[in-house]
């Protein structure tokens, strides 16, 4: 079925009002109502946990039977549970909504099936246009869906050798200027940071975003992994979000608090032992290697054991990325497929 001009621009009207909805538990989603004719007729958005969705937002700025022979163009497949709110896929057709364009589904084992119910009531329904926005969009919601947990990058930096220090432990500064500066702009995009009480008792990180002298506008949760204590005076005090602690080995645990508390992003910054940690878990969704052009020998490995114990069990990785910064290169890659593997190992 083909979809309208005014349909297409009303689905970027659709993603720019979703754009406004917090990240967290839920989906940032948006919606427009358009009448028979193409007029915009009602708009809206999903304002967070316990709002009124983006489809019943919409349909709530329009009287008794205004939406009826109507086209709802969404961001995400419509409901189909009762949650806090309903189902909008009823509350569509309760509203006489003739059309409905939506641009990716909805993964959810339990929200998911609001098109099949819109078509078994006689909606027409138009699924896909745009959907590579709307996953841009939602991106690490849908990761939290389809995992469980959040999405967890995996960020080290080392020497051409691999190492992460030398060997009197002094690791400032390995990269250089520009390559901590991508390190910083990906933390403010990340909703929380995380290491070890090794890498607070060592470092005394401040586990901050900055943009150069000043803190970005979005500061990830800061998060300390380990059982020894942090001092009462450690910089993670001082940071803007409240820390959490986590006295555990388990990560299945803290990954699973993180995400019920909406945390969709997480940065882990180390040191070595709590990325092999994450890496051997199999938690590594991205890798983010810094590469300096030092030579340090030595022990203090950037990662330690990963429980690969011959080279059958390495864990390959696909390069997204090279990137140059400065004198230092910026690998970004994830696990490899079966088949990208194999060609690797052939």
């Amino acid at each position: 079925m083909a979809v309208t001009e005014a349909e297409r621009d009303a689905m970027r009207r659709a993603l720019a009002l979703a754009s406004k909805g917090p990240r967290g538990l839920n989906p940032q989603v948006g919606a427009v109502i358009l009448s028979p004719a193409g007029d915009v007729l009602a708009e809206g958005w999903h304002r967070g946990a316990g709002t009124a969705h983006a489809e019943v937002d919409a349909l709530s700025q329009l009287g008794p039977g205004e939406a009826s022979g109507a086209t709802a163009v969404v961001t995400l497949e419509p409901c189909n549970h009762t949650g806090r709110t309903g189902p909008c896929a009823q509350a569509l057709i309760d509203a006489g909504i003739a059309r409905v364009v939506y641009a990716t589904g909805d993964p959810g084992d339990v929200s998911s099936g609001g098109a099949d119910r819109l078509r078994a009531a006689g909606v027409e329904v138009v699924a896909g246009e745009q959907a590579d926005a709307s996953r841009r969009l939602i991106g690490d919601w849908l990761t939290v869906q389809q995992l469980g947990r959040p999405h967890v990058t995996v960020k080290w930096a080392q020497s051409l050798d691999g190492r992460a220090a030398a060997s009197d432990g002094t690791s400032q500064w390995i990269t250089g200027p520009d390559a901590r500066t991508d390190v910083h702009r990906r933390r403010a995009d990340a909703d929380a940071i995380v290491v070890g009480t090794g890498t607070v008792l060592a470092d005394d990180p401040a586990l901050t975003a900055r943009d150069g002298d000043s803190l970005y506008p979005h500061q990830p949760i800061p998060v300390v992994v380990g059982s020894r204590p942090t001092p009462a005076d450690a910089a993670v005090h001082r940071h803007p979000r409240t820390p959490l602690f986590y006295d555990t080995r388990d990560l299945t645990t803290v990954l699973a608090d993180l995400r019920d508390r909406g945390v969709q992003r997480v940065f882990v910054e180390g040191g070595p032992t709590l990325s092999s940690a994450f890496i051997a878990a199999g938690f590594g969704d991205t890798v983010l290697a810094y590469i300096a052009p030092v030579l340090l020998g030595g022990e203090r490995l950037a990662l330690t054991d990963i429980g690969v114990a011959s080279i059958g069990d390495a864990l390959r990785l696909q390069i997204e990325q090279w990137m140059p910064l400065g004198p230092d290169l910026l690998a970004i890659a994830h696990p490899a497929t079966e088949s990208a593997a194999g060609e690797e190992g052939s």
